[in-house]
């Protein structure tokens, strides 16, 4: 906790008080210290900037839970795209490329708009 007061230029009053209102999040040690992640910084520079923007400690508090809940939709959104990507890839895979038949029934399946969501949908992730 010292660390990472010192890097954030904060007191340690200030990291436990984030801490107890739910702004920070510890690790315990098995000897029951606190530590905190790279995360941490990025963290506290947000609230701080936030602070001097004229914002209470409850705004901030609403504004990291929306971006937490933001950044998990990302992620799950992410696993359901190369989910998406395998599935074609092993279509494709055992589509004999002599059996036109197959490759245009698949083409049919999967709808333009399909494929131009998917492309989108990588640019913006990437």
């Amino acid at each position: 906790m010292g660390e990472l007061a010192d890097i954030a230029n904060i007191t340690k009053r200030t990291i436990d008080h984030y801490t107890n209102l739910g702004l920070l999040k510890a690790k315990r040690s098995t000897s029951n210290y606190r530590y905190y992640d790279h995360s941490s910084i990025e963290r506290l520079s947000f609230i701080e900037q936030c602070k001097k923007e004229g914002l209470s400690l409850v705004e901030i508090k609403k504004m990291l839970l929306e971006k937490d809940a933001e950044e998990i939709d990302v992620l799950e959104l992410r696993l359901k795209i190369k989910g998406l990507e395998k599935d074609v890839t092993d279509v494709l895979a055992h589509l004999d490329k002599s059996d036109l038949k197959k490759i245009e029934l698949v083409k049919k399946n999967i709808s333009h708009e399909s494929l131009s969501l998917i492309q989108t949908l990588l640019l913006l992730l990437n």
